[in-house]
């Protein structure tokens, strides 16, 4: 370790002592000085102590140095962390937390990884700012919804061990413990839109509602503003903007699930979809300022109300939601090799638009470990396509259907134009 990178490295201690440091004493500011057990300088102060110490066990190549300086520090920190709560009559310890990380992320950022280093004093300080933020969250959120998360993770940790890990059927295509983890995943993913329907509160703006449930299901998003277009034909267009954005957020769902489990299908598919993406972009702003100008504000609640309408979604980590969701993609995987085997690439294609009609992920799955072999990424990357593709003209229809003909019309011709446009690019490029 030569002079310059020894330097570069204490001053990311230091720098992680900065960052904690400037976030514990703003949330102290108002407090006069000498009344606070640690801020800016103290913090500072403790990342490079943290940094010294570590150098110092490295040049004694002793552990046990660091050990005890690392106990020492505990103990003299929290003493006088429990001093000040006593001064103040209030109970916490994350700043002693904090502290304690500071000093141990101070001594990694010597001999470990920088990058590491610097991405958890960042996630340290983020987590201090979010304070408020996250018991208002919580507060938010219901036993049942916290219980089903509980479940699904103590069940997922208990049967992976026990799941075969090898496919059960003769024809090599179901593998128990591969499929639960896929489930697990897209659950995963669907419950971040679910959690943010559910913080959003009840003045959410359509348009912020229509993203996050275009997150955990963009067909019941889709579903629930068409019902409200029925009683509510002025604010068509606005409604027509939700669908479109709920459209948007699914493109970018499955080329997040592709990215997780197939990076060579992202490009192929990433260009037809930004084709998508632009129409239906420019589509919802269009309608978006046909709503401005003909009602005066940019984002019109109906009826002048400033709510959003209750999108009806189910916790996807619920058990039985999450089961499924698993036998769904076993039976897609077992239809789609069935379909190729016996019938061929048109038949897994037309497979894959019919699935397209209720849902994107379960064929998104089966395509992307389908298309591992260079002979099958032309294949997967179409069947993708046909399959989003349907998806968003039966999105189109169902706005149609249900919410009548002006709101299917808003919706449905942006979403014919936006299918069109990622075809002609797929076959230009």
């Amino acid at each position: 370790m030569d002079e310059l990178d020894l330097l570069m490295r204490l001053a990311v201690s230091l720098a992680v002592g900065l960052l904690v440091g400037l976030e514990r004493g703003w949330q102290a500011r108002e407090m006069p000085d000498g009344h606070r057990a640690a801020g800016l300088r103290t913090f500072a102060l403790v990342g490079l102590l943290g940094g010294v110490t570590g150098l110092l066990a490295i040049g004694f190549d002793n552990l046990l140095f660091l050990g005890l300086a690392f106990l020492a520090f505990s103990i003299a920190f929290t003493a006088f962390h429990l001093l000040e709560s006593r001064a103040e009559g209030r109970n916490s310890v994350t700043g002693v937390v904090a502290g304690l990380l500071v000093f141990l992320v101070g001594a990694y950022a010597v001999s470990g990884e920088l990058r590491v280093a610097v991405a958890v004093g960042v996630a340290a300080t983020v987590l201090l700012a979010l304070r408020q933020t996250l018991h208002q969250w919580l507060r938010q959120l219901q036993w049942m919804e916290i219980r089903a998360v509980l479940i699904l993770a103590t069940m997922s940790f208990l049967a992976l061990p026990i799941l075969p890990h090898e496919p059960v059927d003769p024809w090599g295509v179901l593998n128990p413990s591969e499929i639960w983890l896929l489930a697990v995943l897209i659950a995963a993913i669907s419950f971040g839109g679910y959690v943010a329907v559910k913080l959003l509160g009840e003045k959410r703006g359509i348009l912020v509602a229509a993203m996050a449930g275009g997150l955990a299901s963009s067909t019941a998003t889709t579903l629930t503003l068409a019902r409200l277009a029925k009683t509510q034909e002025k604010a068509a267009p606005l409604l027509a903007a939700g669908v479109l954005v709920a459209g948007m957020v699914m493109l970018v769902r499955v080329l997040l699930v592709v990215g997780l489990l197939n990076r060579a299908l992202v490009m192929p598919l990433a260009v037809p979809a930004a084709g998508g993406l632009a129409v239906l972009g420019a589509a919802t702003a269009f309608l978006l300022l046909r709503d401005r100008l003909g009602k005066g504000k940019a984002e019109k609640q109906v009826e002048g109300e400033d709510k959003a309408p209750a999108l009806s979604l189910s916790n996807p980590l619920e058990l039985g939601t999450a089961l499924k969701l698993a036998a769904f993609i076993a039976v897609v995987m077992l239809g789609a090799e069935l379909i190729q085997r016996f019938v061929g690439d048109t038949g897994l294609l037309l497979a894959a638009a019919i699935s397209g009609i209720a849902d994107v992920d379960a064929i998104t799955i089966t395509m992307a470990r389908r298309g591992g072999q260079p002979e099958g990424v032309s294949l997967a990357i179409m069947a993708i396509l046909l399959a989003m593709g349907v998806n968003t003209i039966t999105k189109a229809v169902m706005a149609g259907s249900v919410g009548g003909t002006r709101l299917g019309l808003l919706a449905g011709g942006p979403s014919l134009l936006a299918v069109l446009a990622g075809g002609g690019l797929f076959w230009l490029v």
